[in-house]
């Protein structure tokens, strides 16, 4: 079908009429949410101007201490709270299996003939203590987060 030049430029213009208002809907929505932000927030230029102090934070990596342990006579140092908690609550022999793999890389026929006992039993000893941390990890964290919800 043709169209006469008269009818395009009647499409152009109700296009372009179109255009505009979109655009006019668009920002008055605009500044109809920043009004709103406006309302609920306050600028941190006002708080600053306020209470005539710098803005700062300090970081508490440092404060806490770690938790030692005297383990077959040497000291082990814990970061983490909740599993110097853990490891606490083991017993002194399972403590002591477990410091002797983990930090001196004893095998599990070096740390069974230290206790006068196969290797199969230093290594029971050694799992069933890893099993008891981790559950007791759970726990801890369990608790953690309960008190965090209330």
């Amino acid at each position: 079908m043709i169209y006469s030049e008269q009818y395009k430029e009647h499409i152009e213009y109700t296009f372009a009429a179109f255009c505009k208002i979109v655009l006019r809907n668009a920002a008055l929505s605009a500044y109809r949410d920043i009004g709103r932000r406006q309302k609920w927030e306050t600028s941190l230029d006002y708080l600053m101007e306020e209470k005539h102090f710098m803005p700062s934070t300090t970081d508490n990596y440092f404060e806490e201490q770690p938790t030692r342990f005297v383990v077959c006579s040497e000291i082990i140092e814990i970061e983490n709270e909740r599993l110097a908690k853990a490891f606490s609550g083991l017993p002194e022999l399972r403590q002591e299996v477990l410091v002797m793999y983990y930090f001196f890389h004893y095998t599990d026929k070096k740390i069974g003939e230290a206790y006068g006992r196969s290797r199969t039993t230093a290594n029971y000893w050694k799992m069933s203590s890893l099993k008891r941390l981790k559950k007791e990890l759970e726990r801890l964290e369990y608790e953690e987060r309960k008190a965090d919800i209330f």
